[in-house]
């Protein structure tokens, strides 16, 4: 993975290696790059605008990956490594909660208990917990192997919700 930002001079060879990072894209290592004023940033290493954790913007509610403080989001990842079609599960899911506020199917959306909820795109599980402001943060996500959620994940969960409550109230998570 690329961890620092690279400056090239303009010309043909700007293209070269932006087409071959483009082309590492569309084989799922989605290194987030983008060109700006002749440097390629990562924007991993680099600070986060609010408007880049958003994974949805519905009329009820607004999704958003979580970050942690060193710009890296696991539930993101794990979402950028699924196939186009699980892919599009998850999002047909975050539509429908985004903007109608509720899923009623609990195969589909359940309150795991302490806050945490998970959406449920089979087999996958996402995560996540209500924060003020009709905001849904999805906190990590994993393959459900078992019945019963993993207590590990839910306490992985609980941890981040609490790193995040803390970030945004010490304004030290967005910008």
């Amino acid at each position: 993975m690329v961890n620092e930002a690279f400056k090239f001079s303009a010309g043909r060879e700007n293209r070269v290696i932006l087409y071959f990072l483009v082309l590492f894209n569309e084989v799922q290592f989605n290194l987030t790059l983008y060109w700006l004023g002749g440097t390629l940033y990562n924007m991993r290493k680099e600070p986060k605008k609010s408007c880049e954790y958003v994974a949805f913007d519905g009329k009820k509610f607004l999704i958003e990956w979580y970050f942690d403080a060193k710009g890296s989001s696991s539930a993101l990842d794990y979402f950028e490594s699924l196939s186009e079609d699980e892919q599009m599960k998850l999002l047909g899911l975050f539509e429908l909660m985004g903007n109608i506020g509720t899923i009623k199917n609990e195969t589909k959306f359940r309150h795991e208990g302490d806050k945490i909820y998970a959406f449920k795109p089979q087999p996958h599980r996402f995560l996540c917990f209500f924060f003020t402001g009709q905001k849904i943060v999805v906190t990590n996500a994993f393959h459900k192997k078992t019945d019963k959620l993993p207590i590990r994940e839910k306490e992985r969960a609980l941890k981040i919700k609490e790193s995040y409550e803390l970030r945004v109230k010490t304004g030290d998570y967005y910008e």
